[in-house]
């Protein structure tokens, strides 16, 4: 399982999977606004959306996990 995290601090403004959800490397996993800027954030690997941790509008602070995937072999 591999946990992606917040690299910066800010509002969740919205996640762009679900749970069970297959995503490829490179597929937007979710959005942060910060500095009011919205900035999305793409998984590297390819992989199925295991849990969603955090949901739209919540605060996180950087290296807050927000969505775990299991990588697909």
């Amino acid at each position: 399982m591999q946990a992606f995290t917040a690299e910066m601090a800010g509002t969740l403004y919205q996640v762009l999977v679900t749970v069970g959800q297959t995503v490829s490397a490179g597929e937007d996993l979710y959005i942060l606004e910060s500095m009011k800027m919205e900035v999305p954030f793409s998984s590297p690997v390819a992989g199925r959306v295991v849990t969603i941790h955090k949901n739209p509008g919540d605060f996180v602070n950087e290296g807050d996990p927000i969505v775990t995937l299991e990588p697909l072999r």
